[in-house]
C-alpha cells in the first residue's frame, strides 16, 4: 500500500495529496506521515512547489478531519456498528478515543494529529461529544496546520536522507508529542496557580 501510495504522489502530485489525505484521516488504510514526508522530499527535488504542496495538504487533511466530526455528530456509534470493519474502526476503538478526549479535552484534537491512528478517531469522538464546531475547528485546524508543516518539513529538511529516518519517525514523535502535552500541561498548571495567587493576594488586600 505505501509504495502504491507514494506512486500515486509521484505521478498526480497535488491531487493525490489532497485526495489521500483525506481518506486517511478519515480512517482508511493511507500511511499519512510517509506521504507528507514523501512530499516534502519532492519540494526539497523541485518536483513541487512549497506553497501548493502545503495547502493541499493542509486541505486534505482539515477536510477529512471535519468529515470525521461530522460523522460522528450526526451518526455516532450506529455508523461504526454497520460500517466500521470497512475502515478497520471498531466500537471499542471509538470508545477507548472518546474516554481519553473526555480526559485531555480540546488538545486532544491537536496532539492527537501526532499519535498514528488516533487523530481520525479523536476527531470521531468529538463530534459525539457535540464539541462546538468552533471550538472544533479552533483546536482541529490548528493542530493540522502544525501536522503538515511538520511532517512536510521534515522531508524537505532530510532530502534524499528521508526514507532512511522515515521507519523511526512515530517513534520519535510520540515522545515528542508526550513531552509537548506535558509542557502545555505544565504551563497551564501554573497559569493557573499564578492566577490563584493573584487572586488571594487581591483578597488579602481587601
Amino acid at each position: 500500500m505505501e509504495q502504491q501510495v507514494l506512486a500515486w504522489i509521484a505521478q498526480y502530485g497535488y491531487v493525490a495529496i489532497f485526495s489521500l489525505l483525506m481518506l486517511g484521516i478519515v480512517g482508511l488504510p493511507v500511511p499519512d506521515e510517509t506521504l507528507l514526508t514523501f512530499a516534502g522530499y519532492l519540494v526539497y527535488g523541485g518536483h513541487l512547489a512549497l506553497v501548493p504542496a502545503y495547502f493541499t495538504a493542509l486541505a486534505g487533511s482539515l477536510c477529512g478531519i471535519t468529515l470525521s466530526y461530522t460523522l460522528g455528530r450526526v451518526f455516532g456509534l450506529p455508523l461504526i456498528h454497520r460500517y466500521g470493519r470497512y475502515v478497520r474502526i471498531s466500537e471499542a476503538h471509538v470508545l477507548k478515543a472518546h474516554a481519553w478526549f473526555e480526559r485531555v479535552g480540546h488538545w486532544g484534537l491537536m496532539f492527537g494529529y501526532f499519535v498514528p491512528g488516533v487523530r481520525h478517531l479523536t476527531a470521531y469522538a468529538a463530534g459525539m461529544s457535540a464539541v462546538a464546531p468552533r471550538q472544533f475547528a479552533l483546536f482541529a485546524y490548528s493542530g493540522g496546520a502544525v501536522w503538515v508543516a511538520t511532517f512536510l518539513g521534515l522531508g524537505m529538511v532530510l532530502g534524499d536522507r528521508w526514507r532512511a529516518v522515515e521507519a523511526n519517525i512515530h517513534r520519535y514523535l510520540l515522545w515528542a508529542t508526550i513531552a509537548a502535552a506535558a509542557a502545555g500541561a505544565g504551563y497551564w498548571l501554573w497559569r493557573r496557580g499564578s492566577a490563584k495567587r493573584r487572586s488571594a493576594g487581591g483578597q488579602h488586600d481587601k
